[in-house]
């Protein structure tokens, strides 16, 4: 009898092993970018497009959620799903590539020790998957704007997006505020352009 209970005593410790392995977390950034669907706006000049700010609960890789159904006020985050960095600094390099795709000039960086007489200020405000209910959730991102010349403020405005998630989970929260966060870049480039005119 011990003997044919040691090989199941083996496949249970082995089974107890494996599963107290950490499973990564699953990582996601804004994947290589759509090209719009509109040719865009051109910049006539150079601007200055400076790192986009966040609040404390947003500067970290966490993969926030709301439950809008329960309690919409407490932000949470998935604990085997992240972003592979804050959620500002990816809208930074997503901001500043479609901003250089639409320069007549040039778009500079306050790291490149150069900077133009325009610069753009933004700022994030919301990012986070919001579920009206167990099985359906939505994007929402929202941004402020301020335009600043020469120390001068020149134009301010606010932005959202909140499209459908694909799926009620990470991955397609993931999707949706890549989506949201592409579509506010397309609002920005265009209010940008028509304040610098």
């Amino acid at each position: 009898m011990k003997r044919k209970l040691a090989p199941l005593a083996a496949a249970l410790t082995l089974a107890a092993c494996l599963s107290s392995v950490p499973v990564p977390p699953a990582e996601y950034d804004f994947g290589p970018g759509a090209a719009p669907v509109e040719e865009p706006p051109r910049l006539r000049r150079d601007i200055t497009v400076a790192a986009v700010s966040a609040p404390a609960w947003l500067d970290s890789p966490a993969l926030v959620y709301r439950l809008a159904y329960h309690d919409a006020s407490q932000p949470r985050s998935y604990v085997g799903s992240r972003w592979i960095a804050p959620p500002a600094e990816l809208l930074t390099a997503r901001l500043r590539d479609r901003f250089a795709a639409t320069a007549r000039s040039g778009v500079l960086a306050p790291a490149d020790g150069v900077r133009s007489a325009v610069t753009l200020r933004v700022e994030l405000l919301e990012f986070s998957q919001v579920f009206e209910a167990p099985d359906r959730s939505r994007a929402l991102v929202r941004v402020r704007a301020l335009l600043v010349e020469n120390g001068r403020l020149v134009a301010h405005t606010s932005f959202s997006a909140g499209p459908p998630a694909p799926s009620p989970d990470a991955a397609g929260g993931a999707r949706a505020l890549t989506q949201a966060a592409d579509a506010v870049i397309e609002r920005l480039i265009g209010w940008t352009a028509d304040a610098m005119k």
